[in-house]
């Protein structure tokens, strides 16, 4: 345990392989069956490419509102491009969250089909793409591990969820966190609670603290990745396949102290494949007392159901 109370895992006991990689595989199952969520160390995704990437971040947002408009894709069901400040909200919270953010998907096949969403880019801060492209690529192969270490623990093969993410809608978020409006209602937060939709999420350590977990006690505890860290967290696909197994545990962004400052974050959000079956694993259930307790669902249909109850997309 850290002195944040979260396990901290090192992802070079994974890829040394035996007795390392059976104990690293026990202690995140472990995690994410206690808690949701796990602190990552050797990770392999370089610092100086995190740093970059917020430097590119802030020099987008620094744009004016009518800039950053224009890369605004109303097509897209917010899933490429910026979202404006307030569209998007927790599920079954009103208000929406006091922030904006741009999503960067898989780059498409050299001959992709109708349906493929596009990247968008921009033109105002051309070091964007290219360190954003780089951190994705670094961060999947990252994913890659984790899923691989995931399957084991729920005694399915290696390559059970990272062969379908590798054709999934897996995004980065570029998240900015701007100072709190003056006219904004106290109750507000820059993210209200809300559990992820996706299989795993990994995050970058965030320029300023504020990300909170519930505990089952009803508390909020604070984590906050120092440099060189990644936390790690449960998303809702991976507890209905676990049938509940792994936590997708409730969690937010407080608001700081000083209604002035500002945050940046970048959650790399995995998905599998639209027509990955979501139905609850035999072994799984099992594991947690022989009755399915999530619905028959492909990740396709749960992912849009999802996205029209936070705002980014109609019923």
């Amino acid at each position: 345990m850290s002195a944040q109370s979260i396990s901290v895992l090192d992802l070079s006991d994974f890829t040394a392989g035996g007795v390392s990689r059976e104990a690293f595989v026990r202690d995140l199952g472990e995690a994410l069956q206690n808690l949701g969520f796990f602190v990552l160390v050797n990770h392999g995704v370089e610092q100086r490419l995190i740093d970059s990437a917020y430097s590119a971040a802030e020099a987008f947002f620094a744009l004016s509102e009518p800039a950053k408009l224009r890369y605004e894709l109303a097509d897209s069901h917010g899933q490429r491009g910026f979202i404006r400040f307030g569209r998007e909200h927790a599920k079954d919270q009103p208000a929406p969250d006091l922030k904006e953010f741009w999503h960067i998907g898989r780059e498409p096949a050299a001959q992709p089909s109708t349906t493929d969403l596009i990247n968008i880019w921009p033109k105002e801060v051309p070091q964007f793409r290219p360190v954003m492209q780089a951190l994705y690529q670094q961060l999947e192969i990252c994913a890659t591990h984790l899923l691989a270490a995931c399957a084991r623990y729920l005694e399915q093969p290696s390559d059970f969820f990272a062969a379908q993410a590798q054709e999934g809608n897996t995004l980065l978020r570029v998240i900015h966190y701007p100072p709190i409006p003056p006219e904004v209602e106290p109750d507000r937060l820059r993210a209200a609670p809300h559990e992820d939709i996706n299989l795993i999420t990994l995050l970058c350590e965030a320029t300023t603290p504020g990300l909170e977990l519930l505990r089952p006690d009803g508390t909020w505890l604070p984590v906050a990745a120092d440099p060189g860290q990644i936390v790690v967290d449960t998303g809702d696909m991976l507890q209905a396949l676990s049938n509940g197994l792994l936590k997708s545990t409730t969690h937010r962004v407080a608001n700081p102290a000083n209604s002035r400052d500002r945050r940046f974050s970048m959650p790399f959000f995995v998905h599998p494949r639209p027509d990955f079956d979501l139905t609850p694993r035999p072994e799984c259930v099992a594991r947690t007392g022989g009755r399915v307790s999530f619905p028959t669902q492909t990740a396709g249909e749960y992912l849009g159901r999802r996205l029209a109850e936070i705002g980014l997309a109609r019923e």
